[in-house]
């Protein structure tokens, strides 16, 4: 799952296309939210439009050892 923020978008489809939708996310086990993601980040990658990914932190995490018993 992702841990980023994420942003609301709210927007009104007619029935025939949500009912359309929700058969493709459940046919590929997904949410709603993440199918529209997944079909906006395929159209995007057609028509040549580049989308920023996050860049991974640079910052290290140090590891607290287990201790032993």
């Amino acid at each position: 799952m992702a841990t980023e923020k994420t942003t609301t978008l709210t927007f009104r489809i007619e029935p025939n296309i949500k009912e359309a939708l929700c058969i493709a996310a459940h046919r590929d086990h997904r949410s709603i939210a993440n199918m529209v993601a997944v079909m906006i980040r395929e159209h995007c990658a057609r028509v040549g439009i580049l989308i920023q990914d996050k860049p991974a932190p640079s910052t290290s995490v140090a590891v607290k050892p287990k201790s032993r018993k």
